[in-house]
């Protein structure tokens, strides 16, 4: 009873926040390592998952009403979130999903929510061509959109029509593909705060729908032979120099399997990094800055990380 009475009390937990005119709230320290497929990362100081446009519209209305950063997260695929966490607002687009076909002019409209993959599947049952090479991106559209998501050859900017952006002041534009300067594995998307609601796509219709659904198998298990899809990893983590690929170099240093913590080179591939149990996002980030220190001194170049990495990290 004495300790009781004398011990201090726990700190309270902020509260959520109802948004005007929704059933929705805005949550606070919500943790993100579930969020990611790397499955590590802090606290978001405030997080938001909108479903519909009215839940967007109230979200970046409050969020007008602050003076706080704002991240944009998708499936969490291609980002690496330190361990303390990001301040201000997070606002995932899991939720914002639909998908629409045009048979007459052979275009997908979806969602930037939508998993890029099942949008390519969905393309192949069809018969029509263009997505084929996407179907082992673990990514959503709106992320494929702001990246350049590619593979096989092909990318994003190759059947992209338009994208429709919504910036924090509430405006919205329909930006065309020519519009978001598209080159290898970016666009002028990558670090603005305006995000991707939805996204069309051209497609090339008339195939036999099996000849189609044959290709995208052929690229999944093609994918699945080359590259680790056991273990939590964020994909690439490196961008590919000219004229040799970042896992080819890495590889020929000998730092396949090398480790940091919980944190290992992909014995498959080794331009990824898995989360071997417990890993720590500092882990990490170690590891890559390793691999970055190890390739530049041996080839004079600076390998540059293709995953984004978000809020403070130990210096290495």
């Amino acid at each position: 009873m004495f300790l009781s009475l004398c011990s201090s009390p726990s700190p309270k937990k902020p509260i959520p926040i109802p948004l005007a005119g929704t059933d929705s709230l805005i949550y606070p320290q919500v943790s993100l390592a579930q969020l990611t497929s790397y499955r590590v990362g802090g606290l978001a100081q405030w997080y938001a998952a909108p479903r519909n446009w009215d839940t967007l519209q109230a979200t970046f209305e409050w969020f007008n009403d602050q003076d706080i950063p704002l991240t944009l997260l998708g499936a969490g695929s291609n980002l690496l979130i330190s361990d303390r966490g990001i301040p201000g607002l997070v606002i995932s687009t899991r939720y914002l999903r639909h998908r629409n076909f045009e048979p007459e002019s052979a275009q997908i409209t979806a969602g930037a929510g939508e998993p890029i993959a099942r949008v390519a599947w969905s393309a192949a049952k069809r018969g029509w061509r263009g997505l084929e090479w996407a179907v082992g991106i673990p990514g959503t559209v709106g992320g494929a959109v702001v990246m350049n998501a590619g593979a096989h050859g092909s990318c994003i900017a190759d059947c992209l029509v338009s994208a429709l952006v919504l910036s924090p002041d509430g405006t919205v534009e329909r930006l065309s593909a020519s519009q978001l300067n598209y080159s290898y594995r970016t666009s002028n998307l990558q670090g603005d705060r305006r995000m991707v609601i939805e996204a069309t796509f051209q497609l090339q219709p008339g195939f036999k729908k099996e000849e189609v659904l044959s290709i995208t198998s052929q690229n999944l298990q093609q994918r699945k032979n080359s590259q680790p899809y056991d273990r939590p990893s964020c994909g690439s983590v490196f961008r590919n120099p000219s004229p040799h690929a970042a896992g080819w170099l890495i590889e020929q240093l000998g730092l396949k399997g090398y480790r940091i913590g919980g944190a290992e080179v992909s014995h498959l591939h080794a331009n990824f990094i898995l989360n071997c149990g417990q890993a720590q996002a500092q882990d990490i980030f170690r590891l890559i800055h390793h691999v970055q220190e190890k390739v530049e001194a041996h080839y004079a170049l600076l390998l540059e990380p293709e995953v984004k990495i978000i809020g403070e990290f130990e210096t290495v």
